[in-house]
């Protein structure tokens, strides 16, 4: 448990770091929702990645196996519901941006709505990731995780 809280504590650092040189002043609701769910969905697999490298010791196969099931969409979606009574109305706002921007690109293995769903949440994590709100970015990425998790070991019982 120590050793999670000190890479969670790096990796908040790391985003911290990467964040900073982004202009403070610029109002983030000027950029599109492709360009912060462009964004998220860096910022979200970056922190898929160094979570799974601190906690499974698995081989690589295998690590992007479980990653995958982090960041697709129907996944994304599952989380973003899951998370809608603890969002602020404006992070509501972000999510609801994101879901209804115009598609440009047809899913391969997803519903339109799931897809949609999943963009809503990547451009949440844009949003947070662009305005140097780390802190919550972190938060939602723990609860995520938990999530996904709980939602693997229900599927695991059945």
């Amino acid at each position: 448990m120590e050793e999670n809280k000190l890479n969670q504590t790096t990796d908040e650092e790391l985003l911290r770091n990467l964040s900073s040189t982004s202009d403070s002043t610029k109002n983030f609701f000027m950029y599109s929702p492709a360009q912060l769910a462009y964004a998220g969905d860096a910022v979200y697999e970056l922190l898929v990645r160094s979570y799974i490298i601190h906690n499974h010791d698995i081989n690589v196969n295998k690590m992007h196996k479980l990653a995958v099931n982090f960041v697709k969409a129907n996944s994304q979606a599952y989380v973003i519901s899951k998370l809608e009574d603890e969002l602020t109305e404006e992070e509501k706002r972000i999510v609801k941006r994101g879901r209804n921007a115009k598609i440009t690109s047809s899913p391969k293995n997803a519903e339109l709505m799931e897809y949609r769903y999943a963009t809503g949440f990547e451009t949440l994590f844009g949003y947070l990731y662009l305005s140097n709100d780390i802190n919550r970015l972190m938060i939602l990425f723990n609860k995520a995780v938990n999530i996904i998790n709980e939602k693997g070991e229900k599927n695991e019982d059945n």
